[in-house]
């Protein structure tokens, strides 16, 4: 192989962010994708592409070598001043094309720093390509005869392993933080009123130290019946210590528990510690459901596993129901395949229809909101309380724990009421972030998406798309826009902002993050940019929005996974003109209240005239 051969010189895939695995050769290219993109760009060069080499050696040098060296300059502390730019050999390369799906092209320099791909004109009202390198996951060459030649990046993820090496820990802002996003949803100010108002709840600091459970945060809110002593011991007899926890309390009395599956086993193991953790939440004579987001068939073969269902006989003031939800491959090969037919521009409408539909996605989404809308009606109109869990209780106990709180709970419709139920259920409640959008769409094959090693799940996007559904037939209920769904998930993949690094608090707090980065929801809640998340045609619903899960009322979220085929300018205009049309509503109604004003007084003005003007009698 050629050195100074065009892209055969060392196109990494992709940078210090995509050192991947041991045995993994620079020259094996890493299919994943951010699925909130589904796009790619093509960046045409001419000349040598020398900037993304590292090192002179051949492609047949294995990464781990590599990776060491890299490690070498970072040896120390995240601080250090080497940084992974002092290994890039040419760091930009001129008259640069890059070609996108909707846009116009941009021609300028592509420059390569430690943790961006820059492309600028140096022109003035051209926009600049600012890309972090944890964004880019595949990249397709092709060498022109005559020099030069094309490079396709797909968005996507990164593989780097070591934490506190990435973005997050290097970012900061140009801008004065105005509230601490690490400490606004803290479980003591989030339960403070139901702890005040009801003397049934105690927020307890059994797992302060994490040892009771390492995916729960220190601390929980838990039955006051019941002592630490006992719920130590049914943490022991649930799937990673994760024992049933308050998540919400209904207006009607009624809670909402979350738990990991019951060890029961083969044998049929019992807990009266877990049992009396979770009969102290019913009241005398009152009974419960236990949702199972599993089969049957499953449930009874995690049993074989050493795992399980409640036992009614055990439990028998508990009615437990099975609501199915796909499990992780199931979900990752239903979304590849959404991706590869999103992707595709060629196809004829019947063929896309019949992609569409054979993805299944929309039907994990049906499934989703059948659960949570009957765990919501079980609370709010059975008045009975619900407890929800899988296997782990990690993945679809949260989507359904998360949707049913959306339906009850207007807060939950709110800004800063959705950024608390993502930290209450998903940052808090142990969702492994880390873990599951480590990769995403295009990294999934049918071979590899049943790899039972494989921790990747795209659980969370489920989730973002139901609360899209739920807003696509309710959009005055909520005071946000899709956008800001958007930017979230994007976040949740890739981000300057640390707050959806690791898997669970204890990691967080391990990588000490809340003094090494910035929390996402410091920047989204300044004034300037919460305003351009900010919903219209909103209007405060204090009632419960009961969705329709019928086929003809459930839509392909079109501005997540089209904004790339589809332009979005037409929707986004629409919008702005609602918006001005709402604003000029409210300068009209201000006008109208004014000039009622002054009629007002003008006829008090002529009684008062009238009335002295005219002959005493």
């Amino acid at each position: 192989m050629s050195k100074t051969a065009g892209f055969e010189h060392r196109i990494i895939i992709i940078f210090l962010d995509h050192v991947n695995r041991v045995g993994q050769r620079f020259d094996a290219p890493l299919a994943s994708s951010l699925p909130v993109s589904c796009a790619q760009a093509s960046v045409e060069f001419s000349g040598e592409l020398s900037l993304l080499s590292i090192y002179e050696e051949s492609l047949e040098k294995p990464l781990t070598q590599g990776y060491q060296n890299i490690c070498k300059c970072w040896k120390g502390s995240y601080g250090s001043a080497m940084e992974f730019v002092e290994l890039i050999k040419a760091p930009k390369v001129d008259n640069v094309v890059m070609r996108r799906p909707l846009f116009p092209n941009v021609e300028g320099t592509l420059c390569i720093t430690g943790h961006h791909i820059i492309l600028s004109s140096r022109k003035e009202d051209t926009e600049e390509l600012w890309l972090l390198h944890r964004n880019v996951d595949v990249v397709e060459k092709k060498q022109s005869t005559f020099g030069g030649g094309t490079v396709a990046i797909k968005y996507a993820l990164s593989q780097i392993e070591i934490t506190n090496l990435l973005y997050p820990f290097f970012y900061r802002p140009m801008y004065n933080i105005l509230e601490d996003g690490w400490t606004a949803f803290t479980t003591e100010s989030e339960f403070s009123k139901l702890v005040l108002k009801s003397d049934d709840w105690r927020i307890s600091n059994v797992n302060k130290d994490f040892t009771v459970c390492n995916s729960y945060p220190a601390t929980v809110v838990v039955p006051k019946s019941v002592p630490d002593e006992v719920i130590t011991t049914a943490a022991s007899f649930r799937q990673g210590g994760r024992f049933p926890v308050l998540c919400y309390r209904h207006e009607n009395g009624s809670v909402l528990l979350r738990s990991g599956q019951p060890l029961v086993g083969p044998s049929g193991k019992r807990c009266k510690e877990d049992e009396k953790l979770i009969n102290a939440v019913l009241g005398p004579g009152k009974r419960g459901y236990i949702i199972d987001t599993r089969a049957q068939t499953l449930a009874q073969t995690a049993k074989s596993r050493g795992g399980g269902f409640e036992l009614e006989i055990h439990y028998p003031q508990w009615r437990r129901i099975h609501k199915p939800i796909d499990r992780h491959h199931n979900l990752l090969d239903s979304l590849a395949r959404l991706l590869e037919a999103c992707n595709d521009t060629s196809c004829t409408m019947d063929k896309w229809l019949g992609r569409l539909e054979s993805s299944n996605w929309l039907s994990h989404v049906r499934d989703t909101l059948n659960c949570a809308c009957l765990v919501a009606q079980c609370l709010d109109q059975e008045n009975l309380s619900v407890l929800a869990h899988g296997s782990d209780g990690t993945d679809t106990t949260l989507a359904v724990t998360s949707i049913t709180q959306i339906i009850l709970n207007p807060d939950c419709r709110s800004i800063r009421g959705f950024e608390a139920l993502i930290e209450r259920e998903w940052l808090q409640g142990g969702y492994p972030f880390g873990s599951r959008h480590f990769k995403s769409g295009y990294a999934y094959t049918a071979s590899s998406v049943k790899n039972p090693k494989k921790k990747y799940a795209p659980t969370f996007l489920l989730f973002m798309d139901c609360v899209w559904q739920l807003f696509f037939q309710f959009p005055c209920s909520f005071e946000f826009t899709e956008n800001f769904l958007i930017t979230i998930l994007q976040h949740s993949y890739a981000s300057q902002f640390g707050t959806f690094l690791g898997d669970n608090v204890w990691e967080r707090e391990q990588l000490n993050l809340h003094l090494n980065t910035v929390s996402l929801w410091s920047h989204i809640n300044r004034p300037e940019i919460i305003l351009t998340f900010m919903n219209p045609v909103y209007e405060p619903n204090s009632k419960v929005i009961w969705p329709s899960v019928a086929p003809a009322s459930l839509s392909l979220w079109s501005g997540l996974f089209l904004r790339w085929v589809v332009d979005q300018k037409p929707t986004e205009e629409t919008w702005k003109a609602i918006a001005e049309m709402k604003e000029k509503e409210k300068e009209l109604k201000k006008q109208a209240i004014k000039l009622r004003k002054q009629l007002i007084d003008m006829e008090k003005a002529l009684n008062s005239k009238l009335s002295t003007s005219s002959p005493s009698t």
